[in-house]
């Protein structure tokens, strides 16, 4: 059985393929529009969401396949009973899986079920997101990905550590400024050194050791469920702020940010708003690479 928990569970092709399929769907609506007719899919949220619940269900929908939404409070995941007996009975009734929760070892436990389980974010990655920030790269910068220069600033979170699995399977150059002690996990550093010992990425903590991007990508400070103090975190973090003046030193011609932002705090809203601002392309295609990563689990898994 074929699940997506993390960006490591693709190949660089099949991370390939699902940006080229992702890309079909944008360019033609109605292609697979009945390819999941009859099937059912459960969102499990632990966790909030505007992007990536309605992504999702529209997705589903588009797909010809029903989703049914499963908030935290329905299904109180180790509490009523265990995650892993929630997954069982779900695969009574439904043909997949897309889980928005807290901790990584929760996507593990729902695999007890024998269908897929598709990872909406947790607290070590977020692959989706990733594959639309890199559909978003590919249509900005159709000729070549590989020439061009990326910057992650801010926290190495979720959403930094699932980018650069992204980058490093598509050999793209990445830089990853953050402060010090607020960057990527050792453990995911391991295994992505490990998979792909020949990526072009680099980490630091000075910014303005960075003399030009023409990406720039940020993610707000404080993590949802973050409990450290946000006063604090501003201070830390303030001189890593995404603004005018970074963007016209670095020369970048994009600015993304995966949402929601602390507006003014990690972006401006002079850059947020600008004319080089990738936001909102990034959040449409989070629509189609879900729909491909859907549509690419369930025939896989149909051959499994």
């Amino acid at each position: 059985m074929m699940h997506l928990l993390s960006l490591f569970d693709l190949t660089a092709e099949q991370i390939r393929h699902a940006l080229t399929l992702a890309g079909y769907m944008k360019a033609h609506p109605a292609s697979f529009q009945y390819s999941l007719k009859s099937k059912s899919i459960a969102m499990l949220f632990e966790k909030p969401s505007l992007r990536t619940r309605v992504s999702f269900e529209v997705g589903i929908n588009q797909l010809g396949a029903q989703p049914l939404y499963l908030d935290a409070q329905m299904v109180q995941p180790g509490q009523r009973e265990s995650v892993e007996d929630i997954a069982r009975n779900l695969a009574c009734w439904t043909h997949g899986i897309v889980a928005r929760v807290f901790k990584h070892e929760t996507l593990h436990a729902l695999t007890a079920a024998n269908i897929p389980v598709i990872n909406a974010l947790c607290d070590q990655h977020h692959p989706c997101q990733s594959l639309a920030d890199l559909l978003t790269i590919q249509e900005r910068y159709p000729i070549d990905m590989k020439v061009v220069d990326i910057l992650y600033v801010g926290e190495g979170n979720n959403v930094c550590q699932s980018f650069m699995v992204g980058a490093a399977a598509l050999d793209l150059k990445l830089t990853v400024i953050c402060p010090q002690g607020f960057g990527p996990q050792a453990e995911f550093l391991s295994e992505l050194n490990q998979r792909y010992p020949a990526h072009k990425i680099q980490l630091g903590t000075d910014l303005n050791a960075v003399p030009h991007a023409d990406v720039i990508y940020t993610d707000t400070w404080l993590s949802m469920g973050d409990s450290r103090d946000y006063a604090e975190t501003k201070r830390i973090f303030s001189a890593y702020q995404v603004n005018q003046q970074l963007v016209e030193r670095l020369q970048a011609t994009t600015v993304m940010h995966c949402l929601p932002a602390h507006r003014n705090d990690e972006i401006t809203d002079e850059v947020m708003d600008g004319p080089i601002s990738a936001v909102l392309q990034q959040a449409e295609n989070r629509l189609y690479v879900q729909k491909a990563v859907i549509h690419h689990l369930f025939e896989e898994s149909s051959h499994s």
